[in-house]
């Protein structure tokens, strides 16, 4: 190939110099990815890490030409790649025919959310098995019985019934494996995985994350993993590309990069992450709206058993603040000609609980086992069906309304999208002093100054006052959120996977607020997470849900370093990936 300097090109499957991808706006032109170089040996993985907006999604989609219209690739840049013919070929001056008989024969992709990518019209079967007859020219009936084949192989349950599902039947890792098996289907020589596993439950993201690394065996594919979870790249990678701002920060093999990292922002990423075996009241964090990469916190103050144990004493002697009482909450699934349930879903069934004033309560579980509805059915989002709620002591059904509004004043929720929770139309700071006009929450002409104290309480500007919700990032709008919540002086905050979305170094920062705001006003928080290394780090008791009920409950230390029941123990276990 002219122009391409390649030594011992068969030793690498894929090979990108100089990548350079803008794209152009109304008014500029914007840099995604700027000279990015990286080799893929045949039966290896390279794992692409870091933050959202880095370019890493953008350099996997310049290698399948999947890239928006107005993106352009710099024709400077050069990406090779060795075929199944082991013929060297250029993608990017492949033309779009061409690049149609590499996509899904050559080059497979597993994007990250499945149900975006899974067609909801078509059958879960129907949608692999037309993979498999546009590359592999075969029958209906044979395209039909592979297809099956490979759900076995990919471990779906009752692969031929499956077949006949459409996506919204299936659960989230479910659909995860029909794309496995989708991209596996032709056998393709490399695969790329684009946050495969971002929103799926610890332990479906261990069984994934096997599946990967066997069928990579058994077919010699090489594999591009793309993620912000560093223990993911522990577990699957062989080398490390470690992107900034759309720039190659570092790159080594996983070994050299994790025990030795050279660069101040490879260092601050693994440090950001809370660890399961220490215990700090503080994150490292990397400053949101940085100049350079030397303000990540390099001292954290490590927290002793001494002070854990002092500090669980002490909230054991404090008054409960929310009390759990039997509480069940079950949905109707099934109705007869008259109108009458005749089959319920039990989301929780039979929830003993005890929140104390100033306490940190962790709420784990994978998802389905009914946590977030804990959380709505104290706010009475939901309806209960038998038990009770006590607030201070008194049971929230027995409230009249004057005691309702003042328990919604102080009991507050933060959702986990927090773009959805907020009005899109309104700024946001008319959205956090809404709720301090209702209540009449000081006087109106010191409430402005008031938001503005919140904002700058939770590390946003006094100019962000006027700007609207999608002006801002997830970890700022999540920010607001939690603004919102202190605007009424809430006693109670509810935190329902409110980091659970957000990169590692801005996850770190709400961590740290969350934490610097309970010490500074004696916040309680019930924070519900299925994130078992964040729920650790800020929780100073732990309940562990499962199919509606709690099967285990102890104080955080405790509960980490001598679990007591199966379904616990097998949840920690996934953590060592």
């Amino acid at each position: 190939m002219d122009g391409l300097n390649i030594n011992n090109a068969s030793d690498y499957l894929l090979k990108i110099d100089h990548l350079s991808v803008h794209f152009r706006t109304e008014f500029d032109q914007v840099s995604a990815v700027s000279d990015i170089s990286l080799q893929i040996q045949s039966g290896k993985t390279l794992a692409i890490v870091g933050e959202s907006g880095s370019g890493k999604s953008v350099t996997a989609l310049s290698i399948m030409q999947l890239l928006a219209e107005n993106a352009s690739i710099d024709k400077g840049s050069q990406m090779s790649f060795l075929n199944k013919k082991n013929e060297l070929i250029s993608l990017t001056t492949t033309s779009l025919h061409q690049i149609e008989k590499i996509r899904g024969y050559e080059i497979a992709m597993i994007f990250q959310e499945p149900m975006t990518s899974l067609n909801p019209l078509m059958r879960c079967g129907e949608q692999v098995a037309e993979a498999i007859r546009l590359h592999l020219k075969v029958s209906k009936q044979e395209a039909t019985q592979q297809t099956i084949a490979l759900f076995e192989e990919v471990k779906i349950p009752l692969p031929a019934i499956t077949y006949q599902k459409y996506p919204h039947e299936l659960s989230g890792g479910q659909k995860q494996r029909v794309m496995i098996a989708m991209a596996i289907s032709c056998k393709p020589k490399l695969l790329i995985a684009d946050e495969p596993t971002t929103a799926l439950d610890v332990t479906v993201q261990k069984s994934i994350i096997a599946l990967l690394k066997d069928l990579q065996l058994k077919y010699q594919m090489s594999i591009l993993f793309i993620t912000h979870d560093l223990n993911l790249v522990k577990a699957i990678a062989d080398d490390v590309l470690v992107m900034y701002r759309g720039k190659c920060v570092e790159m080594g093999n996983t070994e050299s990069i994790f025990s030795n990292p050279q660069h101040d922002y490879t260092k601050s990423l693994i440090s950001c992450r809370p660890d399961i075996h220490k215990r700090v009241k503080f994150l490292s964090s990397i400053s949101e709206n940085y100049q350079n990469l030397q303000n990540s916190n390099s001292e954290v103050r490590v927290i002793t058993s001494k002070e854990f144990n002092e500090r669980i004493e002490a909230i054991e002697s404090r008054k409960d603040i929310l009390t759990l009482e039997d509480l069940e909450v079950w949905y109707p699934t099934k109705k007869n000609f008259w109108g009458s349930t005749t089959a319920w879903f039990k989301a929780v069934n039979g929830v003993n609980m005890h929140i104390k004033q100033g306490e940190t309560m962790g709420l784990a579980g994978e998802s389905g086992c009914g946590k977030t509805t804990i959380g709505k059915a104290i706010v009475k989002l939901t309806e209960i069906t038998k038990g009770q709620i006590l607030y201070k002591g008194q049971n929230i059904a027995d409230f009249s309304t004057s005691a309702m509004k003042d328990f919604r004043k102080e009991v507050q929720i933060i959702f986990q999208d927090p773009y959805s929770s907020l009005n899109p139309r309104i700024p946001i700071g008319k959205a956090i002093r809404e709720p301090m006009d209702v209540y009449g929450i000081e006087k109106a002409q010191h409430r402005k100054d008031k938001v503005i104290s919140l904002l700058e309480k939770v590390g946003l500007q006094a100019g962000h006052y006027d700007r609207y919700p999608h002006e801002f990032s997830g970890g700022q709008r999540q920010r607001i959120s939690i603004a919102r919540a202190l605007a009424l002086n809430a006693q109670l905050i509810i935190c329902d996977e409110s980091v659970s979305a957000l990169d590692v170094s801005v996850q770190a920062q709400v961590l740290n607020l969350l934490v610097s705001l309970r010490d500074e006003f004696n916040f309680t928080y019930l924070f519900i997470s299925h994130d078992l290394n964040v729920i650790k780090h800020i929780s100073d008791h732990i309940c562990v849900m499962h199919q509606g009920l709690i099967v285990e409950q102890n104080n955080a230390e405790a509960l980490y370093h001598s679990p007591q029941h199966a379904y616990t123990q097998n949840l920690l276990e996934s953590l060592h990936l």
